[in-house]
Order: structure tokens, then sequence, then C-alpha cells
């Protein structure tokens, strides 16, 4: 069984590169590719694919309005960000939206096999390097006032594990917990939060200082 791929990219080039790449890969093929938000949203009209890579800037309809859209009509859909550096005033807009994850669009075969795996898999993947770059910039930014975590002690311990990557078997072995427990306080945290994902978790947590990265 393959998992196809649609790409959703402005640039020509940069897709059939990303389509010979993911050609490499034994468990994935790329079942189409589009050039715009509005192109995309036609080729859901025929076809569901199993994974979408979708770019944020675009002409006619951007990734932002595309995703919005797109999972308005369909929740379970898998949608992989494409971002370049210096695009971080999009990312919590894409997040909102309900997309599963970012990844760096100078990644290479290795990071997009894992983030195509973990996907598909029903995770969420941040790419690492993304990520820092979006924790540097928070840093940078203005000191702001943040209401009062809504979370307990030990539901912010939890938090900072899943900023590490770890799964929730692993969070219940470093916390001596049973993993029902952890799926337990991991659904109390996005229910608190108002977090749809992991991914979301990760940037609620930069967001109100609950971690440090």
């Amino acid at each position: 069984m393959k998992y196809n791929v649609l790409i959703v990219d402005d640039h020509k080039l940069f897709r059939k590169g990303l389509r010979l790449l993911i050609e490499t890969l034994d468990q994935f093929e790329v079942s189409g590719e589009a050039s715009n938000g509005i192109e995309f949203l036609e080729i859901l009209e025929q076809e569901i694919p199993d994974v979408v890579f979708l770019d944020i800037a675009m002409p006619e309809m951007d990734g932002i309005e595309a995703a919005r859209q797109a999972l308005a009509k369909y929740p379970d859909l898998k949608i992989i960000t494409l971002s370049m550096f210096g695009e971080q005033d999009y990312y919590f807009k894409m997040v909102d939206a309900g997309v599963r994850g970012f990844l760096l669009k100078n990644s290479d075969v290795t990071e997009v096999k894992q983030a195509l795996q973990t996907i598909v898999e029903g995770g969420n993947y941040f790419s690492h390097e993304l990520l820092m770059n979006l924790v540097h910039s928070l840093k940078n930014a203005p000191e702001e006032l943040t209401p009062n975590s809504p979370l307990s002690d030990r539901e912010k311990e939890i938090v900072l594990l899943i900023c590490k990557g770890l799964s929730p078997l692993e969070i219940a072995d470093e916390l001596c917990l049973s993993k029902r427990t952890v799926d337990s306080h991991r659904a109390n945290i996005l229910a608190k939060t108002g977090c749809r994902n992991t991914a979301s978790l990760v940037v609620y947590a930069i967001q109100e200082k609950l971690v440090e990265l």
C-alpha cells in the first residue's frame, strides 16, 4: 500500500523537486499537484489525498484560506504546511486552521520522510529547526502579560515533555505514570487550553511561556 500525496505550491520547479524526492520513498507517491489554493480545493472535489503539502504564500488563494476552507469541509484532511524562514506571522493562523505539521522548504529527504510517516500514523510534525526559529523570535518580542495558566503543575510537566517530542508511553515512563493516566492528562490539557493538536499545544506553551526551549 502506498499513501497518496498532493503538492500545492506556486513554484513549478519546487513542486517537481519535491515530487522527485517523494518518489524515492517506498510508502508514498505523488497523486497530483496544484499551483494555488483554488486548484487545491478543486482537486479535493475529485479525490482526497492521504497527505497534503501546502505552501503558505500563493497567488489567487493563499495557503491559510485554502487550509481553512479545506478543513472546514474535510476535517480529517492531513495537511503539512510548507514554510520558509521569516513567515512566523502565519504559523499561528495555520495552526488555528487545523494543519497537522510544519516543514521547512529546505528540508532534506530524511526529514520529509519523517514528517510524512508521523502524519499518516496520526501524529503531528513540527520541524525542529522551524520551532527553534519561532522560539527565538518570540523571545525577542516585547514582553506581554499573559493570563495565569489553567494547567496544574503535573499538566505543565506533561506539556514540557510533549514539547520535547516524547510519546505518551515515554512520558509515562519518565513520570512513573500509566499511559492511560498520561492520555487522560493530555485530553484535559487540550480541553483547558483550547488546542486542537500537539502542534497548537507547542505554540500555546511558547506563547504562555510555559516552556523554555
